[in-house]
């Protein structure tokens, strides 16, 4: 490379200054505007991160808002949504409170534990301290829907013995020593039920008059299950929610419901079959009690998209009618079906025993056609899965020759 003259040089020197001279402005105004707009971008990130800090904070604390603040405090906050049930309802206050009312006035105060009763209770209400256990239920199918949500180890006391049980679960643990029992509905062991520091239990409208006064004089207060009260079958299961609430097993007995409700569901979409159902049994006495029209049985046929027979039998009423035969004949000879109560009204194995309870039967038309069905023995005892027993009866109605068993129904021979 030739080397520079010092002319050469000196013009190259001014070359460069006048290109700095002129080029400084536009770059100091270019510095100017990217510090200015990265301080607002700064203080507006910081004035975000502020406003966000403090939301997070509020919200935090929020989260973190003890309960404490309510305790001794009922502050209303929400009811239980039901979808069938219409005899009792369950109110949700602030801090966990909870109160149920049933439809004969029962109220009961659902305290959480660890917090106080508060002054403003209502009136006469039960009050169950959590976690509520060691409880006496004298009805298979309250059992039925404790043992269904998980909650079975509150139970520690039963009306029942190992051998009337059809539920498994339950048998078990009164065969494992975690459930007692302590003698008939009508004549329980008082000694034993205040041995055991039970103070609260779940009866079924059958309880007698002198056996609650007699819990009540050992400080045993008393709730009535009133769910055969209902007038939709499936109510009978949402009664689930009401022991969810009690035992904290709320998103458990959802669960329970929504899984029998399905059935409904799915069955209300398809057409009645037209095809007529009876349902009665016959004492060891030779006494016959259909169900009544309006009974949560005869209910559960027409869900299943068949038709009760003796449609004017009972009307408005729940339960069973007692029938002289003849008249039950009359009523029900062209019946297509017969769902036999088979557990409450012996226990036939076959045709030949079914007809031996009364000959006149042999002459209905289900007899006939080989259309006589049995409820199997835990029908009335297992309370949570009434959605399934209804898609059965569906199923009896639609079966064919061939089948002769489904989960709640069996054919007889």
């Amino acid at each position: 490379m030739k080397k520079l003259t010092s002319a050469s040089a000196l013009i190259l020197a001014l070359t460069l200054a006048l290109s700095a001279c002129s080029g400084s402005g536009e770059t100091n105004a270019a510095a100017t505007t990217t510090t200015a707009a990265t301080a607002e971008a700064t203080t507006t990130t910081a004035a975000e991160t502020t406003a966000e800090t403090t939301t997070t904070e509020a919200e935090t604390a929020k989260a973190e808002e003890p309960e404490e603040n309510y305790d001794g405090q009922l502050v209303f906050d929400h009811s239980m949504e039901l979808k069938y049930a219409k005899c009792f309802s369950v109110d949700y206050y602030k801090g966990g409170y909870k109160v149920a009312k049933l439809v004969d006035d029962t109220t009961m105060l659902i305290v959480p534990e660890g917090m106080s009763v508060p002054a403003d209770k209502p009136d006469n209400a039960i009050v169950l301290q959590q976690p509520v256990n060691n409880i006496l239920v004298s009805s298979t199918p309250v059992t039925s829907l404790i043992n269904a949500i998980g909650a079975l180890d509150s139970i520690s006391l039963t009306t029942y013995d190992a051998d009337s049980w059809y539920i498994d679960d339950v048998k078990q643990a009164i065969l494992d020593g975690k459930l007692t029992y302590i003698g008939d509905y009508k004549e329980p062991d008082y000694e034993q039920i205040t041995a055991a520091g039970t103070t609260f239990a779940f009866f079924s409208t059958m309880l007698t008059d002198d056996v609650k006064e007699q819990l009540n004089n050992i400080g045993v207060e008393i709730a009535l299950d009133q769910s055969a009260q209902e007038d939709h079958p499936l109510a009978r299961v949402e009664w689930a929610k009401l022991y969810g609430a009690i035992f904290n097993r709320e998103e458990n007995a959802e669960e329970v419901f929504n899984v029998q409700d399905e059935y409904i569901e799915e069955l209300s979409k398809l057409e009645n079959t037209g095809k007529s159902v009876v349902m009665f049994y016959i004492t060891s006495k030779g006494v016959l009690y259909a169900r009544n029209a309006d009974d949560y049985m005869a209910k559960m046929i027409d869900l299943a998209g068949g038709q009760y027979a003796l449609s004017d039998v009972g009307v408005g009423e729940t339960g069973t009618a007692k029938m002289e035969l003849e008249a039950f004949y009359d009523k029900a000879k062209d019946a297509d079906y017969i769902i036999y109560i088979w557990s409450m009204g012996g226990k036939p194995e076959n045709m030949e025993a079914f007809l031996e309870r009364a000959a006149i039967l042999s002459d209905m038309k289900a007899v006939q056609d080989g259309n006589v069905w049995c409820t199997t023995p835990d029908y009335f005892q297992i309370q949570n899965t009434i959605g399934s027993m209804i898609n059965d009866i569906h199923l009896m109605l639609e079966a064919d020759e061939s089948t002769d068993e489904l989960t709640y129904l069996f054919r007889l021979k």
